[in-house]
């Protein structure tokens, strides 16, 4: 190998430079080029021919772009062999060395956005940190799909941030709009090129669901976001409920268990801040739960059956189960319900017995018929 050899190409000297930079250096000082080629071209066209600055200048990029409408031409020497000059020098070469620039700055920027390292401008979107070890694919597309069901959310930016796909996204998820970037949140520089100071929420998944020491690197990508104050948009995924103090002194703004079978409490933290605790509840029986009662209704309507059980301190009731074993949600207020269960949610540890439920209902039947005779004698007098 010859000593003190050059370099095939000027950037190869440039490696520790970003690419994209490189080539957009190249492109501009290429435009700069031609830009004051044409401009002297022009000039000389307009002083040695017998034409207008206009037309001269119409000559000059006519012969650039290789139309030649022969319009005008060049009838001096001096004329000649400058548009000769200009043909081959901007024309052909530098013409097509900015061609060849932008066609390679393309492939690079489709190369650097499929492998997760192009950099977005992002603002006001919604940055998802780590992915699920089992069925990521799946809980990615089901959350985006519900995210953009809410309003005001239909068009809101989705970026992941993760190692989980070196080679792209999945297909299902790029269709739904799903970007990544191609790092971790335990890297600053990530946080940073995802635009998480930028994001309008940020969700922390937890590493592994199903262990408790992933808590520790969750605590470090909050602390991380903590100190750069954007604990209050922050969503975390906690596997140990009694980690959930140390979270809450970073200013994490909500904390809810990694229930991947069903992302909707994920997306109700983002959309209806606290009703995800109530889904919460529902799951893991430490305060709140539902609970089926068998008992017939058949006389008193949805509003009189709410009323009666608040009343009585026994829950609040969800829905009823018809004759046909359909389970009614949100049924008419004023209509009457005929049916062999209900669904209340209850106190885990004070869960009310049927009996109870009955007496209460009971109650109520009485309350009713009274207040109807008052209503019956008062207007007969």
């Amino acid at each position: 190998m010859q000593r003190d050899r050059r370099p095939l190409n000027p950037e190869h000297q440039l490696s520790h430079l970003p690419m994209a930079g490189i080539i957009r250096a190249r492109m501009k000082r290429l435009f700069l080029f031609l830009g004051l080629l044409l401009v002297c071209q022009t000039l000389v066209l307009w002083t040695v021919e017998e034409l207008t600055l206009f037309e001269a200048a119409w000559l000059t990029m006519t012969t650039v772009v290789t139309v030649g409408y022969g319009d005008y031409a060049p009838q001096t020497a001096i004329g000649r062999i400058s548009t000769i000059l200009v043909m081959f020098v901007a024309a052909i070469t530098l013409m097509t060395l900015i061609i060849s620039d932008f066609i390679e700055y393309r492939f690079y920027r489709r190369e650097r956005i499929l492998t997760g390292r192009w950099i977005y401008k992002m603002k006001d979107h919604i940055l998802i940190i780590n992915t699920p070890r089992h069925g990521g694919e799946q809980y990615f597309t089901r959350i985006a799909s519900q995210i953009r069901a809410v309003p005001g959310y239909e068009t809101v930016p989705i970026l992941i941030l993760t190692r989980a796909y070196p080679n792209g996204l999945p297909s299902e998820l790029a269709d739904n709009g799903l970007i990544h970037y191609h790092g971790t949140g335990s890297d600053g520089a990530a946080l940073k090129a995802a635009h998480a100071g930028d994001a309008r929420h940020i969700l922390v998944l937890a590493d592994d669901e199903s262990d408790p020491t992933s808590d520790s690197l969750t605590f470090d990508v909050c602390h991380r976001l903590s100190e750069a104050n954007l604990g209050n948009r922050v969503i975390a995924e906690i596997v140990r409920d009694e980690n959930r103090p140390r979270f809450a002194q970073l200013g994490v703004k909500t904390m809810i268990r990694p229930v991947r079978t069903y992302p909707e409490i994920m997306v109700k933290a983002v959309v209806a801040p606290g009703s995800e605790r109530v889904l919460e509840d529902m799951f893991n029986y430490e305060e709140d739960h539902p609970h089926r009662y068998n008992l017939v209704l058949d006389d008193l309507n949805w509003a009189d059956i709410v009323s009666a059980l608040i009343r009585h301190g026994i829950g609040t009731a969800l829905a009823y189960i018809n004759h046909d074993n359909e389970v009614i949600c949100h049924p008419e207020v004023t209509k009457e319900i005929e049916g062999k269960g209900l669904i209340v949610l209850v106190k885990s540890k004070d869960t009310p017995s049927l009996e109870i439920v009955k007496e209460a209902l009971d109650r109520y039947r009485a309350f009713v018929e009274r207040w109807q005779e008052m209503q019956e004698r008062n207007g007969s007098a």
